[in-house]
């Protein structure tokens, strides 16, 4: 091996035990495997809004009884069924192997991601007041929070911090080793793992599920192999750490304002849900 190509193999070693991580598995299959973000606990989760959908449906149900609707459901459907759409997001697109092979960049669709009403229809009279009960459902849980100045500020800051991700150069060197690799392999020599991930040709539907066709899946396959090969996924995860750390120190004041907003939010959300639960 020559000098040039022994530097490279101990630079691609080394970055593959520093991006590991303490406790981080071997295989990467979930964005979660690869540990928390700085900007994370600045975050609202997963969590978050399913407290928050139960805390609006009992605010809810309160106003409409309030209104003369005694017996509001909880999770009501509409009186007719609308078009529903589900917007599809990934971080670093596909990432297990198992459901690639499946499923390609889509999901079992048995398994659906949308949420379906468990509740009975609204009556067009409880329909009418719906709206103005939401309304004032959203102002309860907002109580407190400068929704222009501190609510997730975090999330208005990941748009930059995002672009810059972008233009990290360990990044970009490691998008374009994972893109060769797909070349190598015979698919698409796509930017970036999002521009594999969101590919028009999977036509995704309403539902944001793809079609599974042989090619797609053969393509998720390879990508996720090609990740793997490269700890493009690590190296990413690696890239947005370091930027939001930069970022969350240029914005202590900020960053701490909204947290104290998600702080407020969740307070009132647990005494809603202590209250009417």
């Amino acid at each position: 091996m020559t000098r040039r190509g022994w530097r490279l193999g101990c630079v691609a070693v080394l970055t593959a035990i520093c991006v590991s991580g303490p406790g981080r598995p071997d295989v990467i299959r979930t964005a979660s495997d690869l540990g928390p973000l700085p900007a994370d606990r600045y975050t609202y989760t997963a969590q978050d809004y399913q407290r928050s959908q139960q805390a609006t449906a009992l605010l809810v149900r309160q106003c409409m009884a309030e209104r003369g609707h005694a017996d509001f459901p909880l999770d009501p459907r509409n009186p007719s069924d609308p078009i529903t759409l589900a917007a599809v997001s990934t971080d670093y697109g596909a990432l297990d192997l198992a459901s690639a092979r499946r499923w390609g960049y889509g999901w079992d669709p048995a398994t659906s991601r949308a949420h379906r009403p468990t509740g009975r229809r609204m009556t067009d009279a409880e329909y009418a007041d719906y709206p103005a009960c939401l309304s004032r459902s959203d102002q309860r849980l907002m109580r407190g929070i400068d929704l222009r100045r501190d609510w997730l500020y975090a999330g208005t800051r990941a748009i930059e911090t995002d672009k810059a991700v972008k233009r990290d150069p360990d990044l970009r060197a490691a998008w374009a080793a994972w893109s060769g690799c797909m070349a190598d392999r015979g698919f698409t020599r796509y930017v970036d793992p999002v521009a594999a991930y969101t590919d028009t040709a999977w036509h995704r539907g309403s539902d944001g599920n793809t079609r599974h066709t042989r090619r797609e899946r053969d393509t998720a396959v390879a990508d996720v192999i090609c990740k793997r090969r490269h700890n493009t996924a690590e190296i990413w995860h690696t890239a947005r750490a370091r930027i939001q750390t930069v970022d969350i120190t240029q914005h202590r004041a900020r960053y701490t304002a909204g947290l104290e907003a998600l702080r407020t939010y969740r307070a009132t959300i647990t005494e809603v849900l202590r209250t009417l639960g």
